[in-house]
């Protein structure tokens, strides 16, 4: 249904929580290294518990080797960010789309969300937070995504 695109994640049970999500929400995760934890790592697979070997996901060499292979879907490509104003329930999501969230304690790369600025979203917080976790991120704007588009949804994954 979606794509969940996690650019040089740190936490492995973060990495694990979104893989059990994507399972959940008939998603494709996409990791792109470097990582902070092997792939492999039980502490991912773990968070995962028992979904991980359903997990469609791609690991990505780099960030250079995603974008070449989906350079051509740039209009779908939607930044998770602090840098914006604009939240997510500005959003038009469409099935296919690719859900970018970016390493724990870097966020995204400023030159990645520049490809296509207008879909930087943010999630409306207190004055007093700075940033919400990374799953907690990825649950957020995804369900809202499927919330959008919950005719499909229901027609592809509920049926």
């Amino acid at each position: 249904m979606f794509n969940i695109v996690l650019v040089h994640p740190q936490i492995p049970q973060n990495t694990g929580s979104i893989g059990r999500m994507c399972v959940n929400a008939d998603c494709k995760l996409h990791i792109i290294k470097p990582t902070m934890f092997e792939i492999s790592d039980k502490t991912v697979k773990r968070a995962g518990l028992d979904y991980w070997h359903l997990l469609d996901v791609t690991v990505w060499e780099n960030l250079e080797a995603f974008l070449e292979a989906h350079r051509d879907k740039v209009d779908h490509f939607f930044f998770a960010t602090t840098k914006t104003k604009k939240t997510y329930f500005e959003a038009s999501f469409k099935p296919g789309d690719f859900l970018f969230f970016g390493g724990e304690s870097t966020g995204l790369p400023m030159e990645l969300m520049q490809m296509k600025w207008e879909n930087a979203i943010t999630i409306p917080m207190g004055k007093l937070g700075r940033s919400l976790n990374q799953a907690t991120s990825a649950g957020i704007i995804l369900y809202d995504a499927i919330r959008q588009n919950f005719e499909t949804f229901k027609a592809t994954s509920l049926a």
